[in-house]
Parts: C-alpha cells; structure tokens; sequence
C-alpha cells in the first residue's frame, strides 16, 4: 500500500510514518523543511516539501495514493501566534478533504481530539455528542470547526473519511502542554493541578496503533474516540508520586480562583513574557473542566486496547527522568 501523511514530523506522525514504513507501506511524508526531516528520508520515507496550507503542494505528491492520513495540527494551547490556528487546522483540513475528493483518494483518516466535546461535565461522552458551548482555547476553537464544519460535512457529502479523536496523548519528547508539565514535575517546578480538571489519557504507542486501526478496520464516515482512561490531572499527578516517589504539587485551586488567576495572567502577559504553561488561556483549562469520550466503540470494532494510565505514565517518566540523568527508584 502506498500512504500519504501530513504532519509527518509531529508526536503523532512521526511514528506512524515509521509503523508504516515498518510493516512494508510506500510512505509520502509532507514536510515544511527536507533537510529538517532526514530522519525520515533515512528510514525508507519519500519526502515531499510543502505545506498543509498551500493545497497545491499537496497535490503532486497525493496523486494516486491507496490512503492518506491528515495529523498535521496547530496544537499550542496557550501559545502565540494563535492567527496560525486557523490557517492549519481549519483551512488546512479543508485543503485535504478538497484534495481527498479530487484525486479520488479511496481512503482517508483525519486526526481530531477530544477536545471539541468542551467540558464533558464528568461524563464519558459518545462520537454522536456535539458541544455547543464556548471553548476554552484557540486550539479547541479551531479544531471544533475543522471538525464540525469541515470534515464532517465532507463526509455527508460522501467523503471516504475516518475521523478520530485522541485526548491527552504521553510519551517520550511529548511536546504538548501536559508533556511540559510533566517534565516541570519531575524538576519540582509545578506549582499546582487545578481541581477537577480531568482528560483521557494515552501512550503514545497505543494512540499510534489506534491510528493504524482505524485506517486498516474502521468503517468509512465513522468516528472513533481514542481516548484511553479517563482521569482527572490531580489523580495524574498522584499516580505519578507512586511512581516516582517525587511529590506531587499539594496546590489544587478551585475553578473560582482560576479565573481570577486567568485573568491575572491576561493582564500580566501583555507585559511579562510569560511561559506558555502558565498564560492564561492555559489557567482557563483549568476551570475544573472534563474532557472525557468513551473508547468502548474504537475498542469494540477495532479491537484497540489503550494500556492503563499508570502504565503509560511509567514508562513516560523513566524517560523524562533519563534524560535529567536519574532513575526511577525500585
């Protein structure tokens, strides 16, 4: 089989190119810069420069593929450069699906997140539930709209799309916000877990092969949640004391005074250049919101099974603290 793959130097991408490319698969890989992406070039992938944003450089290079994967995503919550938001993840899966239906591309997968259910009140919401509400980040504006506003209408009108939907994905040089904190944890820098706050957790393996999953079972205009156990961040964060013996920030602010943190930080930030993990966008995320989606369906017909969040962790951290030339103890 012959695949194409955007974002194919990303957390996500960069191993599904290398699972593809390990069981045997022609692999196309866009990336903004070829020199950047030897890597890659290195392991058997061909390379295309272009861009998720420039639809025609996309073209060339996804003519007459068997599937073709979209995980290319702006993902910097509580970042600058939010007007990057929209060009990525709104126009550029339009770019794809556009692409998708013109060359006659016979399947696709586009990865979405959890993050467009907004805040699931504590529940395990299901791939029929559609939030109305306001997000809390330009990240989960954006990919709300991709999601809802794009794909989803493409695959009314016939699109052979799968849609899936990670949450909180861990692992080795996770570069997400929860990476950094968790690296912030093992230096006895963080300061608090908002109270309540809660998201789907998985390693990044698992998510990988959920990926794969999906494009190899998955039935055409279905969407499935890859989710993993649904945990709150304090909880996280006390799994991670278990497992490493450091301790967990003591620190759980109430939604209430987030917000007024939150605003603080609005003000501040304009002024003191503040890190991203503590902007305020970042603060709102912590109203005591939950993101969870169920799994049971991705679990049920593709046959995925998401490692326990304790699991993943472990193997997360003995990483992380590898790296800060430690051990884990026992």
């Amino acid at each position: 089989m012959k695949y194409f793959v955007t974002g194919a130097t990303g957390f996500i991408g960069s191993r599904v190119v290398r699972q593809l490319r390990g069981s045997g698969h022609d692999v196309i890989a866009l990336v903004r810069n070829l020199s950047a992406a030897q890597p890659l070039a290195d392991q058997g992938i061909q390379l295309a420069e272009g861009d998720v944003t420039d639809k025609q450089s996309m073209r060339a290079p996804m003519t007459g593929v068997d599937g073709a994967f979209h995980i290319a995503g702006w993902y910097k919550v509580g970042g600058r450069h939010k007007e990057d938001a929209e060009a990525i993840n709104v126009d550029g899966t339009r770019n794809f699906c556009e692409l998708m239906r013109e060359l006659k591309t016979p399947r696709g997968l586009y990865v979405s997140t959890l993050q467009v259910y907004g805040d699931t009140g504590g529940e395990l919401k299901d791939e029929s539930f559609v939030f109305r509400g306001k997000q809390a980040s330009r990240y989960g504006e954006t990919k709300w709209r991709a999601h809802h506003e794009v794909a989803a209408p493409a695959i009314k009108d016939g699109l052979p799309l799968i849609i899936v939907q990670p949450g909180v994905v861990i692992g080795p040089e996770d570069p997400s916000i929860v990476g950094q904190m968790l690296r912030l944890y093992l230096r006895g820098r963080l300061p608090l877990t908002p109270k309540g706050s809660g998201y789907c957790w998985t390693y990044i393996d698992d998510q990988v092969q959920g990926c794969l999953l999906a494009i190899e079972r998955g039935t055409l205009g279905e969407t499935y949640n890859l989710g993993g156990p649904a945990v709150t961040l304090v909880d996280a964060f006390a799994l991670a004391q278990k497992i490493t013996g450091l301790p967990a920030p003591i620190f759980h602010p109430s939604p209430s005074l987030m917000r007024a943190m939150s605003a603080i930080q609005d003000v501040t930030g304009v002024l003191i250049p503040w890190p991203d993990t503590f902007s305020g966008e970042i603060l709102r995320m912590g109203l005591g919101e939950t993101v969870w989606g169920s799994s049971a369906k991705a679990e049920r017909e593709l046959g995925w099974k998401p490692r326990p969040l304790e699991e993943s962790l472990r193997l997360t951290l003995e990483y992380e603290l590898g790296r800060l030339g430690k051990r884990l103890k026992g």
